[in-house]
């Protein structure tokens, strides 16, 4: 901070011979933002479409971990870490047998290659080496696991196989190289200081460009530990870094004197998001956690409830000193720790009680907090682990019907949300009452056709919520149709990475995280896009890793950890453990292990 402080006073008299010469000069400022514009569309096509390509072709490769030999005679493979044994056509080993229930057992393998058996309450019963078993136990190879009579044994898988793995694996995963994206991104952001230097003058803050020179640096930083560390693949990290790029440049255009504590906020994003994936590398350890975030996670919302100031009729806002923050948005991170779960947890319908009731109390202070929009998020993250911990439409059906009976009693007690939906659809007949913001942020963002007008040139900025809720519209306007596109597919390619990962997940709890932190970024972004041109009504919500707002972009980036720990490639991710680093691998291969 005090370097930072330093570097501001002395770059003060260089900012104001800069923009002095760029005023006296409009003939050379009128050609660069013509001309940058399009540099800018031809930069951002490079680094995200390059990285949404390599997502998109991202393949987490399903290995051959042992085998389970049946009583038929053949043998099965085991090519996830959880696998349910059993009767029923969906289980991952099937065991036609008819005393052999539908759901048998669970045989689960941890990052230490150990395996586990677990009855899940089948009516025949299980045994171990001959010895009845009624909780969760240890099986090594050359096993003998009994369902109801019918013997199963765990085969190892070759020495061979385990290479052929390994070099599949290996093979498969395409690298990603940040270098290029880098410093394409680099140039994108020195072009950027300089066009806000034009557009604003005088009147730009010395801190605007050292806080996007300063993302340059933590973002080169960043990526070259990453690779010293062996990790080799950048998509996720180069595509949010682009993004934030995006954040400084709209913060700077409404609220200058804000970006400065954008960038710290940035900083402190990439720290959390760096310290979860290094936490989630261990699940045992990642699942004794979720009690204190449920604990904490009732304190910040009850804080909330008591302490928190109004603003636009919700109260989301805790304000300490000189800092106002909303711990309703890190209560998303805690609400995906302890809604997702292990094979194991997914049976014992218990979890998904205390789930719910969990999720009742967080939209229940929502609810009394007046923020719809958050509160509509919790409900589809919740739809959505709920899903995929049941698989049972029926259920889903009957939750949303009394969520509907719910909303419509917000909107009998909550006028101002009333207001929003009386709005919703006719924006245009309210054009200077409740469909003011809305029809601003078409119109502007119709007039900044494919390339914008270029950044710190539109007048959105100048309505209320430019940088937050209606930040589309200012994206299309400053920086045109095909950028603002492009932000909204790359919040899109991390959902269907998520989606596709599921295959060659770890553990469900790995899975199913991943994909409710995809969803509440997807929604969140449909929220605040479709809000902002009258598609849907305008509830408030942030884009993820673009609006203007601390709090936001730090929970953004701890939701990205989510996506991290799913990704099994090589190399791929800081969040599985180093038993998939090469030389490791290759010594326990010497050694005969894995």
């Amino acid at each position: 901070m005090i370097l930072f402080g330093s570097l501001s006073e002395a770059s003060q008299p260089f900012m104001k011979q800069l923009s002095d010469a760029l005023e006296s000069n409009p003939t050379f400022s009128l050609y660069f933002t013509t001309a940058v514009r399009w540099i800018f569309v031809i930069l951002a096509l490079f680094i995200l479409l390059k990285s949404i390509k390599s997502l998109l072709e991202a393949k987490n490769t399903p290995e051959t971990w042992a085998y389970l030999a049946l009583p038929d005679g053949s043998s099965q493979p085991l090519t996830h870490w959880e696998n349910v044994l059993g009767r029923a056509k969906s289980a991952d080993i099937v065991i036609d047998i008819l005393t052999v229930s539908r759901n048998h057992g669970t045989l689960i393998r941890n990052e230490k290659g150990n395996w586990k058996y677990n009855d899940l309450g089948s009516k025949g019963g299980s045994m171990v080496n001959g010895k009845i078993v009624y909780r969760s136990t240890p099986v090594h190879a050359g096993d003998t696991i009994s369902l109801a009579g019918a013997d199963c044994l765990l085969v190892p898988a070759s020495l061979q196989e385990k290479m052929e793995n390994y070099d599949a694996r290996k093979k498969k995963t395409r690298k990603f190289p940040p270098w290029s994206p880098l410093l394409a991104l680099t140039i994108f952001q020195i072009l950027l200081c300089i066009q806000l230097i034009i557009a604003k003058g005088s009147d730009l803050p010395i801190t605007v460009p050292l806080s996007i020179l300063g993302l340059t640096v933590l973002m080169w930083a960043f990526c070259t530990f990453l690779r010293i560390m062996r990790r080799t693949n950048f998509e996720m990290e180069t595509i949010a870094f682009f993004l934030c790029t995006l954040n400084l440049a709209v913060t700077a255009s409404a609220a200058p004197g804000e970006v400065f504590k954008q960038f710290i906020t940035i900083i402190l994003g990439v720290a959390l998001f760096f310290a979860m994936c290094l936490y989630l590398r261990d699940l045992r350890r990642t699942l004794l956690t979720r009690r204190i975030l449920v604990a904490a996670s009732i304190v910040l919302l009850l804080i909330n409830v008591v302490f928190g100031t109004s603003a636009n009729g919700a109260v989301n806002w805790v304000h300490l000193g000189g800092f106002s923050i909303q711990p309703s948005e890190f209560v998303k991170i805690a609400f995906i720790f302890i809604g997702s779960a292990t094979l194991d947890e997914l049976y014992e319908k218990k979890n998904l009680g205390l789930f719910m009731l969990f999720s009742l109390f967080c939209l229940g202070c929502l609810a009394v907090m007046g923020d719809f929009g958050t509160a509509a998020i919790f409900f589809v993250t919740y739809l959505v682990i709920s899903f995929l911990r049941s698989g049972e439409f029926s259920k889903l059906i009957l939750t949303i019907g009394v969520a509907v009976a719910g909303g419509l009693m917000i909107l009998r007690f909550r006028p101002y949300i009333a207001d929003r939906f009386a709005t919703w659809g006719h924006a245009w007949d309210y054009a200077n009452a409740g469909g003011f913001q809305q029809t601003r942020t078409m119109s502007a963002g119709a007039s900044g056709g494919l390339v914008g007008y270029g950044s710190g040139n539109g007048w959105l900025h100048g309505v209320f919520a430019s940088d937050t809720d209606l930040v589309f519209g200012m994206l299309c306007e400053e920086w045109g149709l095909i950028i603002a596109i492009l932000a909204v597919l790359s919040i899109m390619t991390l959902g269907i990475f998520a989606v596709r990962s599921i295959m060659a997940g770890r553990s469900t709890f790995y899975t199913i995280a991943a994909c409710s932190a995809t969803s509440l970024f997807i929604f969140q972004t449909m929220l605040n896009v479709f809000g902002a041109v009258d598609i849907l009504p305008l509830t408030g919500v942030t884009f993820p890793f673009v609006s203007n707002g601390g709090t936001s972009m730090i929970v953004s980036w701890g939701m990205l950890a989510f996506l991290k720990a799913a990704d099994t490639r090589q190399g791929a991710s800081i969040a599985v453990r180093s038993s998939h680093d090469e030389e490791e691998v290759e010594e326990e291969m010497e050694g005969g292990g894995l």
